[in-house]
């Protein structure tokens, strides 16, 4: 499992430290450095029932840090078999909307990660939503 971004900066083989770096990562806006976490073919799910991969999921996540947004996390369990782990992460964002409008996003996401052949922990799945929300787009577009 390679990743097309070899920005290490915030990348751990500590699963303890890898939540703190990515919000740091986050915080400081930095688009290249949040997708150097990711996995090539990972999936993101940023908006319920909408899962992106590939240049998608990177170009959303350069798009969404154009808005400047904060996130305070807090992991709550971690699980880990071999290279692979699975995250609960409680967080809480402040952003802005398309339009410019303040928002408050907040939730408890369900991540996977893998260890890759350097050893460094990437998401291979990042469900910000986790369990709560609508899990398809016919789900999605019906609660819009």
């Amino acid at each position: 499992m390679a990743s097309a971004s070899q920005n290490t900066s915030f990348l751990t083989g500590d699963i303890e430290q890898h939540q703190e770096l990515f919000g740091q990562a986050f915080n400081a806006g930095d688009a290249d450095a949040i997708n150097s976490m990711y996995a090539d073919d990972a999936v993101g799910v940023w908006e319920p029932g909408f899962p992106l991969t590939g240049q998608a999921r990177r170009d959303y996540v350069t798009d969404f840090m154009s808005r400047k947004p904060s996130v305070e996390a807090t992991v709550l369990q971690t699980l880990v078999t071999g290279d692979t782990a699975m995250l609960i992460v409680q967080w809480s964002m402040e952003t802005t909307t398309k339009e410019g409008k303040p928002e408050h996003l907040e939730g408890t996401a369900v991540d996977v990660l893998q260890r890759d052949e350097n050893g460094h922990w990437r998401y291979l799945v990042d469900n910000p939503y986790g369990a709560s929300g609508p899990h398809t787009a016919e789900e999605a577009a019906a609660q819009a």
